[in-house]
């Protein structure tokens, strides 16, 4: 699932305004209500976009996109973090990862890379990594999410304050514009909120339609992120806002 230029512009356009009708779109954009109205019902589809009465505007925060569509949305975006990130990871290394499809890709990407320690509470990336004879993988306890097979619960927090390792590559659903960092369910959070703690590194990797999104749940500030992996270069504002907390920003080509 890709959106083209018109489209993202569309998308920002909601973004920043919350909630604007089919024809002032149109009019921002250049093309007819027709066209927008086309737009807007694929990116609904997507849940990236509501359809009100008279308007359009951003999804409910309280319910994340189905796993099965957060796969194919911008999959040449992540496979493409996901390079950039795994030639950044040093051979001999330990890592923490999380749940998401963006780490999934990086799991993908280190396939075969020698020598690494990696603990992880999802279920797909162990899987993954399991293949490469060159790694070890430590699967955290807890419950199972069965949408995504991700481990969550008190149980999988204490078995990762276990551990100490190098870098810890945790994927978010949202980043508000003040450098928030958001996701849907708290005991997910409540993990992901661990691994920060438990890595001498944090790389946050996002594509670019997680910036602007809402979900409920604050997970943690960009001011605990040493590197951010992305798709594309982040606005001026957010560009502001990722240099006084300090963060690298590396544009994947």
């Amino acid at each position: 699932m890709t959106f083209n230029p018109r489209q993202r512009r569309l998308l920002e356009h909601v973004r920043a305004q919350v909630t604007v009708s089919v024809e002032d779109l149109a009019r921002q954009l250049s093309v007819t209500p027709q066209t927008v109205r086309r737009d807007v019902k694929q990116m609904e589809e997507a849940k990236l976009l509501t359809r009100y009465h008279g308007g359009v505007g951003l999804p409910s925060s309280v319910e994340n996109i189905d796993y099965n569509q957060r796969q194919v949305m911008n999959s040449d975006a992540k496979q493409r973090i996901a390079a950039v990130v795994a030639a950044r990871v040093p051979p001999a290394c330990s890592l923490l990862i999380n749940i998401g499809t963006t780490t999934e890709e990086v799991a993908r990407a280190l396939a075969h890379h020698p020598d690494l320690h990696v603990v992880t509470n999802n279920l797909n990336v162990a899987a993954i990594l399991a293949d490469n004879p060159k790694c070890e993988v430590i699967v955290a306890g807890g419950v199972v999410r069965n949408r995504d097979r991700g481990i969550i619960g008190e149980v999988t927090v204490d078995f990762i304050r276990q551990f100490k390792v190098d870098i810890g590559i945790i994927g978010i659903s949202s980043i508000d514009s003040d450098g928030t960092l958001r996701d849907f369910d708290p005991r997910e959070v409540k993990v992901a909120q661990a691994i920060i703690e438990q890595s001498r590194a944090v790389w946050l990797v996002a594509d670019r339609d997680k910036f602007g999104r809402q979900a409920l749940v604050r997970m943690a500030h960009l001011s605990q992120v040493d590197v951010l992996f992305t798709d594309a270069p982040p606005s001026a504002a957010m560009a502001s806002v990722l240099e006084e907390a300090g963060v690298e920003v590396v544009v994947a080509p």
